[in-house]
């Protein structure tokens, strides 16, 4: 691809796996040049060191959140274990006992904590520094060496070739998420019922994108774009927001007359419907980076509070209250409106580099829901 798309945040994005593959090849490459030209004994760690901390982490803040734990691991543990070597005739069992001591300790702090890698590293680097107690100190800081060095290149090719940031992944899974609730809750309201639209499949992976930004909080936190709070409520707001689309995807009427007391509700379909497309431009503009200025009509109860209490049937039998029904509809439209919000107090959430590049993709594309003769934003 040309050299200037590589900056797109989007065609980053969505060729994310090959660019890894890239950059691991890239970082493999550069620790065999430098382990060639300088020939550094006990090379193998080095290489290793870079697989590691690059693993299956295409992003920038992974990457720097691993490699910083492997990096403090690694100084630590070495530097243990070569006060432990340098200790002068020291008696039977002691060189064990002091590092398993070490090990236990390390295991023990970082047991609940975030640094479990740093452990990890740890009890890694003691042990190639000590070894069977009978190498030579050279030996164990060469191989120390070479933990140091595959951890920085990983972290560098990460860091300036065709980077990945954690927090536009994130970005887009968000978009793709509102974009599917958009469409999940557009197939509830619609006249037709939206027959060619399974929305099982559109659950499951809406639920799937949930869970995939839950894991990305650690290391969007590590880009220091957004804190850690802010992240948690917008995922929270996501997961409400799915879980009171799914209830209502699961409402069903024991008669006909309950749902078509529910259908000749003046203007709710309306309402519905433009809840439906406000979700869609909010999906639009985060996907884009725009500035998020959504304005949601809000979800009013008390118009429709007098046929809600006197829902009866044909037969004069009262119908189970639509009150509940109305409510998740309001609920709905709360919810959305708390996320229009929360994104649009952040001030580091719209890029105007993506906007630059939008009008190279897909993302200025506009789409209609189905049986929506309206437009609205994005495009799957």
């Amino acid at each position: 691809m040309p050299l200037p798309r590589l900056r797109d945040p989007y065609i980053n994005y969505r060729n994310r796996h090959l660019l890894h593959v890239m950059r691991v090849t890239l970082a493999l490459t550069i620790t065999f040049a430098f382990i060639d030209i300088f020939k550094v004994p006990h090379a193998s760690w080095a290489l290793v060191s870079t697989v590691m901390v690059m693993g299956n982490l295409p992003h920038i803040g992974g990457v720097l959140d691993k490699g910083r734990q492997r990096l403090i691991g690694t100084v630590l543990g070495a530097a243990w274990g070569i006060l432990i070597t340098l200790a002068p005739n020291p008696p039977p069992l002691v060189v064990p006992i002091w590092t398993l001591a070490g090990i236990a300790a390390a295991t023990y702090v970082t047991f609940k904590g975030r640094y479990g890698y740093s452990g990890l590293m740890f009890a890694i680097s003691l042990l190639l520094v000590v070894g069977d107690g009978t190498q030579e100190l050279g030996t164990a800081l060469w191989r120390s060496f070479n933990v140091l060095v595959g951890t920085l290149i990983g972290i560098l090719v990460t860091a300036f070739a065709m980077p990945q940031k954690a927090t536009d992944v994130q970005r887009f899974l968000m978009a793709e998420t509102l974009d599917k609730l958009a469409r999940l809750y557009h197939a509830h309201t619609s006249s037709t019922g939206s027959p060619d639209l399974d929305t099982q499949p559109l659950l499951k992976s809406s639920s799937s994108l949930v869970i995939k930004q839950r894991g990305l909080v650690d290391a969007i936190h590590r880009e220091r774009r957004l804190r850690r709070e802010e992240l948690d409520t917008i995922i929270s707001l996501e997961r409400r927001m799915l879980s009171t689309i799914e209830l209502l995807l699961e409402t069903h009427w024991t008669t006909r007359d309950g749902h078509d007391h529910i259908a000749a509700m003046e203007g709710l379909r309306d309402q519905q419907h433009r809840l439906a497309r406000d979700l869609g431009t909010l999906a639009f503009q985060v996907r884009t980076g725009q500035p998020i200025d959504v304005e949601l009509a809000p979800f009013d109860l008390e118009r429709y509070a007098t046929n809600a209490r006197q829902a009866t049937a044909t037969s004069g039998r009262a119908l189970f209250s639509p009150a509940g029904y109305l409510w998740l509809n309001r609920e709905l439209a709360r919810l959305t409106q708390e996320l229009v919000d929360t994104l649009s107090e952040l001030r580091r959430l719209p890029s105007q580099r993506l906007r630059k590049r939008a009008k190279h993709h897909v993302l200025t594309t506009h789409t209609t829901l189905p049986d929506d003769s309206n437009p609205q934003g994005p495009a799957s």
